[in-house]
């Protein structure tokens, strides 16, 4: 499978080779929105690919293509999924015929990703953030709490997690507006009222969902990756000064709810099973059997943050890796749905802060800076403890390897304009 090759010219350095074709939302000045696919630069447009009559005898119509969010196609579920997946792959193959070699219909399938415009991919019902990064939790526990005992006696028996607030996700390029709310700057006096001073990013990756089990059925670790369709980029912008005054006693509200970013391709477990590797033995102290895994469910994927000021040049603040995950998606998934909660298709879990164990793998400016205290130099000679006004914060992620296909997440990026 390494040595498949396109018909269509994918650049040596592209996230969207043969191997991976992501799905996303797309339109352009004739296209309304659709299903599309990212090969190359190029987006494989499956409502004309369907009208051609490309994929037949495959259990999807004409609506599921030319609807303007993927939930209708991922409510096929991932058998079907998969087999439209691998279809495409067959099309889109170099020594195969039959789509190559018909310029006429070649022309009707293939959009330019410059020419396009992409929107969120999934009408999203629900959205659960987790806490699953340990080195982030204990960097956390360590600025706010005991620095001896920086993890809640809860963290290593469950995937810590809440719901967030669904309608304010918004597609990769929207700006987002700094948000208003109650701080409190000084312990010792009454808060006041103001835009955030403490914005920040979270580095964070999302799974989208099938439709899973009807209301009281949970869905087992072993089952979970059935009920995972792919994942994206994710972005959970942060006031830390409105989240440190209003999360006690129930946790993040307004200094969340104003706004998240979600990259606009879903890039398919399938694409990643080159990247599968084992987690962190979680055997001190040993998780409880419904969380016990008996297979690698992590993935090895690159993620890094840039952060580009206002007619500025932009500096990496962070690379990281979805590999420092604590607990994978299918545990997460496994315990979200324990209680018999019930998930449907195109719902949002993202992962939390994603930080590795060294200073540079740290994925918040919180960290970075570490609260503050140590500011970190932008190539222009300005500081950034959080992030300003005017500001560009572009994630990226890719797994790559010697011998193994390129599968790449595009970017999410977010802007941030003035209160």
């Amino acid at each position: 499978m390494n040595d498949l090759t396109s018909w269509v010219n994918v650049p040596v350095d592209s996230d969207f080779p043969i191997h991976n074709l992501p799905f996303g939302i797309f339109s352009t000045a004739e296209r309304t929105k659709r299903v599309g696919v990212a090969i190359g630069d190029q987006i494989l447009d499956l409502k004309a690919l369907h009208m051609l009559g490309y994929l037949e005898n495959l259990p999807f119509s004409l609506a599921d293509f030319e609807a303007p969010v993927l939930n209708p196609m991922i409510a096929r579920g991932k058998q079907a999924t998969r087999e439209l997946r691998q279809r495409l792959q067959k099309l889109l193959d170099a020594t195969r015929p039959d789509l190559r070699d018909k310029e006429h219909h070649v022309g009707q399938i293939l959009v330019p990703q410059s020419e396009a415009a992409m929107h969120l991919p999934v009408h999203i019902g629900d959205y659960t953030d987790f806490y699953s990064s340990e080195d982030h939790a204990r960097n956390v526990g360590k600025m706010f709490r005991d620095p001896d005992n920086a993890l809640l006696p809860n963290w290593k028996h469950l995937p810590v997690g809440y719901h967030g607030r669904a309608s304010s996700i918004v597609v990769s390029g929207t700006p987002l507006k700094r948000p208003h709310g109650q701080m409190r700057p000084d312990p010792e006096a009454p808060p006041v009222f103001g835009p955030s001073r403490l914005l920040d990013f979270e580095l964070e990756m999302a799974f989208i969902t099938y439709p899973g089990k009807p209301l009281g059925e949970p869905i087992a670790l072993a089952e979970a990756e059935e009920y995972i369709f792919g994942l994206t980029l994710f972005n959970d912008w942060s006031a830390r000064d409105i989240q440190a005054w209003e999360y006690v006693p129930l946790g993040p509200f307004l200094g969340k709810n104003f706004g998240s970013t979600m990259s606009p391709w879903v890039v398919t477990l399938d694409a990643l099973e080159p990247y599968r590797i084992p987690g962190p033995d979680q055997v001190d102290p040993p998780v409880l059997p419904y969380l016990k895994v008996e297979a690698p469910g992590h993935f090895d994927v690159d993620l890094a943050v840039e952060i580009v000021p206002e007619n500025g040049q932009g500096a990496v603040v962070c690379r990281s890796n979805l590999k420092h995950l604590y607990w994978n998606m299918a545990q997460q998934l496994a315990h979200h749905t324990v209680n018999g909660c019930n998930v449907r298709g195109g719902d949002v879990l993202a992962s939390g802060t994603i930080s590795g164990p060294e200073p540079g793998s740290f994925g918040s400016m919180l960290e970075i800076s570490w609260r503050g205290s140590k500011p970190f130099a932008m190539p222009d000679g300005s500081e950034r403890r959080f992030i300003q006004d005017g500001d560009s914060v572009r994630l990226t992620g890719c797994a790559a390897a010697p011998g193994k296909p390129r599968i790449g997440f595009g970017e999410a990026t977010g802007r941030i304009v003035p209160a």
